[in-house]
């Protein structure tokens, strides 16, 4: 993610919308049952039971970047690729109560030591697991997008058509921006407009094609969501989102 971090002000509400996604969420989640974990996801490779596994450990990796930024000592985000990958795996089958309580109390661990993080820290720099340095400031935009995003991979009731519009909007900016960062060198480029809120970036130096389609469409395309088969325009091919 590349966009600038919102400044110390708007953080308790950005928690605070953070905290109504999660109860959005946790109220999907308990209206599934046990037979529906086990059912796939929208990402390959994963259940339903997946995708609740690693919501709540991605909670607790955000809590030891939260205690980097607090403490000055640093925490990584997950002790290792591996270990990260084992404790998904682990949780994945468990009954839809035990899912539901851990997610219900990894979301507030996060939430509460945020809530109380004081204000000097927040400015603090650590890393992401990809070993990005990034502010104190972005976790909680870590955190939405983990939230908002792997709710609509649990393939139930929530879409990207639910999605408040300035997620949309914030999701579509950073989308492109590392779309257009990671791009190789001779990458086709290309324009994309949303026709329902007239926003407009190119891809690339020099844009081959215009895509149009509205901001939701395009964002969940650029994130790889969606097969672009509801935009206009010649796509190209795009690398995994991260």
């Amino acid at each position: 993610m590349t966009s600038d971090a919102p400044e110390f002000t708007a953080i308790p509400t950005q928690l605070d919308t953070v905290a109504t996604a999660t109860e959005r969420l946790l109220t999907t989640v308990a209206d599934l049952r046990d037979a529906d974990l086990v059912e796939p996801s929208l990402l390959p490779g994963w259940t339903r039971g997946h995708v609740l596994s690693h919501l709540s450990r991605n909670a607790d990796s955000l809590v030891n970047l939260l205690l980097w930024a607090r403490t000055g000592i640093e925490t990584p985000q997950y002790a290792s690729a591996y270990l990260r990958d084992a404790d998904i795996e682990a949780g994945a089958p468990r009954p839809l109560r035990e899912q539901l309580d851990d997610l219900r109390a990894a979301s507030d661990r996060w939430l509460d030591l945020a809530r109380v993080l004081p204000e000097d820290r927040w400015a603090t720099s650590v890393r992401n697991r990809q070993g990005t340095e990034i502010p104190a400031t972005r976790i909680v935009w870590m955190r939405l997008l983990e939230v908002e995003i792997h709710h609509v991979d649990l393939a139930v009731a929530y879409s990207p058509a639910d999605w408040p519009t300035p997620f949309t909007t914030r999701l579509l900016t950073e989308a492109l921006a590392d779309r257009a960062r990671t791009a190789a060198p001779d990458a086709p480029g290309f324009t994309v407009t949303a026709t329902d809120t007239g926003y407009t970036a190119t891809v690339g130096s020099a844009a081959v094609t215009e895509i149009t389609g509205t901001a939701t469409a395009l964002a969940t395309w650029l994130i790889g969501r969606s097969d672009g088969s509801d935009l206009n325009g010649d796509l190209p091919a795009l690398t995994a989102w991260k």
